[in-house]
């Protein structure tokens, strides 16, 4: 066998490209104070837009985006574009409208704003509950679903002669010790330089892997094995497939077409506006322009993400005719990359997966770090503690999260699909904490209180609406839970207009001007311009995968399995009645 061609070449390759990521990141930020929480968890706030943008993709890009993603695409369609597509909403709104505020009020974390706007309780409770969804959410999903990626291109467990769960377990631990290293070694400086190579790589490895699974499909339908005649081949062998625009009954994997003006919207600007992982590389910009570049630019690029999080899913379905994927659908993407990549070329795109799953994995526990150091340890636990003590013991925590995280993720093999689970697990807390984000900046009346009453009350009804009541009125279960986000969240707005109608605060609250030394808070001037030319590219993008276009069909992918339901149930009452 040619050494090219063989396992020990996607080997090599794979740790070539790792170990140049890791020493690039390195020489970047060896030279950075980290032993100050601006250096360590700002990256002394000098970061310029297309960094920011880089690693806002690549912290977005997680593996369970790669495996949930086209999990979904498999069996739902185009339609899961809404899912990743559609995250250019939240970035634009937040560059626009979020950004100016933090940055004019010069704080370091989420919960530090809470705590000016509100009081300290406020700033404690978000804090712990952010802490909670990296421990329990973020971080297991990002090993979970990254394992699983490396199980398949490896064939780890059989290569290793072990059960998957062991295998599982053990690749687990592998992501989480270098991802610490990265997080306790670099600090934000690091992250943000090897999530823009390994962006850069994804992107080049996301449309490589696109034009061979659009090879490989014409091999296997009877082509001629040139990528136009699989690409059309991909466009016309199912045209429900193509279909962009989901029902608006349909229910989970689908993406309801108001969904995406709704409870979406909703999910995105909390994710990109309010989420600490993220917003941290918007207050470690150089400047105001650079934040809202690095937002408006992330943006543009999420429309790119789909060729690796929706088309090879798609693929899969074409490819893989034999797979139930309805109960298997998060195999597809590594399923597909192992029979498409080239021995050559897999190494270099797993070592651009690995980098997902790094950064995601490092974004996180970077920002739980700097949540537990700035606003418990520094804050309640010891007040008079200098700035070095202060990092010291919130890299002592991060090692803490690496291992209940890691502990945590191989269970994850009992969720029915890892992408609905973490979008229906973060509803808990996220709708209530937009609200209180909003109302800070927006409402001068709004009652320091306010996050005590709206927090508690939507957690216990998003509790009962989606894991309580369809138990026992089955009605609630056919309903998406991203109705329900959107209807908490007005909701909510009303509760909140209510208690500040009720209670306003006596003199209006006008947060501070204390923008960090030297910044510049001039807006990037193009900001408007390049906000319009994304909506503009999106519309195009909906149009031609709308029944207007390629996903003209007959019958959709939600009629399909909503009639293949009826027919089980038909059959299930045939089979009792000859018992």
């Amino acid at each position: 066998m040619n050494f090219f061609s063989s396992m020990g070449f996607t080997a090599v390759s794979f740790l070539a490209f790792t170990v140049l990521v890791a020493v690039i990141a390195y020489f970047y930020s060896r030279n950075r104070d980290m032993s100050s929480e601006s250096g360590y968890y700002l990256a002394g706030r000098s970061l310029p837009g297309i960094v920011i943008a880089g690693s806002l993709i690549m912290t977005d890009l997680s593996a369970s985006q790669l495996i949930g993603n086209n999990g979904q695409s498999v069996q739902v369609g185009m339609g899961v574009f809404a899912a990743q597509g559609f995250g250019f909403s939240g970035m634009i709104l937040v560059a626009l409208l979020l950004v100016p505020k933090y940055l004019q009020s010069g704080i370091s974390t989420m919960p530090e704003f809470y705590e000016l706007r509100y009081d300290k309780f406020t700033r404690n409770l978000t804090s712990i509950i952010m802490m909670i969804s990296y421990i329990v959410v973020f971080l297991p999903s990002t090993l979970y679903a990254g394992a699983q990626v490396f199980i398949t291109i490896f064939n780890v467990d059989g290569m290793l002669g072990i059960s998957y769960t062991m295998a599982m377990t053990i690749i687990c631990v592998i992501i989480a010790i270098i991802g610490f290293c990265y997080a306790f070694f670099g600090g934000l400086k690091a992250i943000a330089m090897s999530d823009t190579i390994n962006g850069l790589g994804m992107l080049v490895g996301g449309i490589i892997i696109t034009i061979a699974g659009m090879i490989y499909l014409s091999s296997i339908l009877g082509g001629d094995g040139s990528f136009l005649d699989g690409l059309d081949k991909f466009l016309h062998t199912d045209p429900a497939m193509m279909n962009i625009i989901n029902e608006a009954d349909s229910n989970e994997p689908w993406w309801p077409w108001p969904v995406i003006l709704t409870g979406l919207t909703v999910n995105n600007v909390y994710f990109w506006g309010c989420d600490q992982a993220i917003v941290q590389r918007a207050f470690g910009a150089k400047s105001m322009a650079h934040a809202q570049k690095g937002m408006i630019y992330a943006g543009l690029l999420t429309l790119i993400t789909p060729f690796f999080l929706v088309l090879p899913g798609i693929i899969a379905k074409f490819v893989f005719t034999d797979m139930d994927w309805a109960t298997s659908g998060d195999l597809a993407f590594p399923m597909l990359i192992n029979a498409v990549l080239p021995r050559p070329v897999l190494g270099f795109f797993a070592a651009c997966v690995f980098g997902a799953i790094i950064s995601t994995f490092n974004s996180y526990l970077n920002s739980a770090s700097s949540i537990f150091a700035i606003n418990i340890y520094s804050d309640i636990i010891h007040p008079e503690a200098d700035e070095k003590t202060v990092v010291k013991y919130g890299r002592l925590f991060s090692v803490v999260v690496a291992v209940c995280a890691t502990a945590i993720a191989p269970f994850l093999a009992n969720v029915n699909g890892i992408f609905s689970w973490m979008n229906m697990a973060l509803g808990l807390f996220n709708t209530p904490i937009l609200i209180i984000t909003l109302f800070a900046i927006f409402s001068k009346r709004a009652p320091r209180y306010l996050g005590k009453i709206i927090i508690p009350i939507h957690i216990v009804i998003y509790l009962l609406l989606n894991y309580l009541l369809p138990h026992v009125i089955p009605f609630f279960g056919t309903i998406h839970y991203m109705y329900y986000t959107f209807v908490l969240f007005i909701f909510d707005v009303i509760v909140s207009l209510i208690v500040t109608k009720m209670n306003p605060l006596e003199e209006e609250y006008t947060l501070p001007n204390n923008p960090p030394k030297d910044m510049d808070l001039s807006p990037w001037k193009y900001r408007i311009h390049a906000s319009v030319a994304t909506l503009a590219i999106v519309a195009i993008i909906y149009v031609i995968f709308s029944p207007l276009g390629f996903g003209k069909c007959d019958e959709t992918t939600w009629e399909r399995y909503q009639n293949s339901m009826d027919r089980s149930a038909v059959t299930c009452v045939v089979d009792q009645s000859v018992l």
